[in-house]
């Protein structure tokens, strides 16, 4: 089968299922040789690996993956593409094409099914990348690592450190359950059509237990309120975030415990002084 990854391979493909692009989806395919094999090599795939992609499109990744990974599921929201992926992927005895929402899947289901914790590898639609990752991570799904192409700046969110601009809730979660590392910076012109920002892969390792002990549930629920108005204090964050129940006096209390001053903002905070808040309160 043609290698996708080359231009005119994709564009043939495009053209002979007159297949329409769908805003809706954020369907940006990749059509660069170089991009996929950093990707491949960033993900450690072998042959002991099941491999869960999200959003394969017409296949041009799912070929680099079946041809290292033991097996891959290949979960397509778009029912057009699943024509051209039982075509472009029908040498490849490994691949599972499903067709189906990934946020509405028992993706849990799929690795205890396989017996052993999967590897997330996908170029994720940019609207969505978040509740994807983040959906994986609190269902605590038995992952290795997730490999994923994502809008730059969401990359750089996600292993940002306290006190730098790009630091926020989706920082502190991620780092929750993972290591982050920007693995790769890529370039508009890298996909069909192309998109209207850089991106960038990254590459997460699963902790197997979190680096910090606390009720998650509560843990969120504080760091989505110290963000949700970040140009305030910590305190008046948290006082004003009724569903927390927490008074301006007791979290300035915690906070002189933890010897920091009683008008410090979230953003300056690192995971485990939440957790500690978070414990405290």
């Amino acid at each position: 089968m043609a290698n996708l990854g080359i231009p005119h391979n994709t564009i043939e493909v495009l053209q002979k299922y007159r297949f329409r692009f769908q805003k809706k989806y954020g369907q940006n395919f990749l059509i660069d040789t170089r991009v996929l094999d950093k990707i491949i090599a960033a993900a450690e795939i072998t042959e002991e690996d099941c491999v869960l992609e999200i959003g394969p499109g017409i296949g041009t990744m799912t070929q680099y993956l079946a041809e290292r990974a033991g097996e891959v599921v290949a979960v397509e929201i778009d029912g057009n593409l699943i024509p051209i992926l039982e075509e472009t992927l029908s040498a490849y005895k490994n691949v599972t094409i499903i067709h189906q929402d990934i946020l509405k899947m028992d993706v849990e289901g799929l690795a205890r099914e396989r017996g052993k914790p999967l590897k997330v590898v996908a170029n994720l639609p940019y609207y969505i990348t978040t509740p994807i990752i983040m959906g994986l991570f609190e269902k605590h799904v038995p992952l290795k690592n997730i490999t994923v192409m994502v809008q730059k700046e969401v990359a750089d969110r996600m292993q940002a450190g306290p006190g730098t601009k790009d630091y926020g809730a989706l920082s502190l979660a991620v780092q929750y359950y993972a290591k982050p590392e920007v693995v790769a910076n890529v370039p508009p012109n890298c996909f069909i059509p192309r998109p209207n920002v850089g991106s960038a892969v990254v590459r997460m390792d699963r902790y197997e237990a979190p680096p910090v002990q606390v009720e998650e549930g509560k843990l969120f629920a504080i760091i989505r309120a110290a963000f949700n108005q970040r140009r305030k204090t910590l305190a008046n964050s948290l006082g004003n975030a009724p569903e927390l129940g927490i008074s301006k006096e007791r979290t300035g209390e915690a906070l002189e415990r933890m010897g920091l001053p009683v008008t410090v903002r979230g953003e300056a905070l690192s995971l485990e002084q939440f957790a500690e808040l978070s414990n405290l309160l």
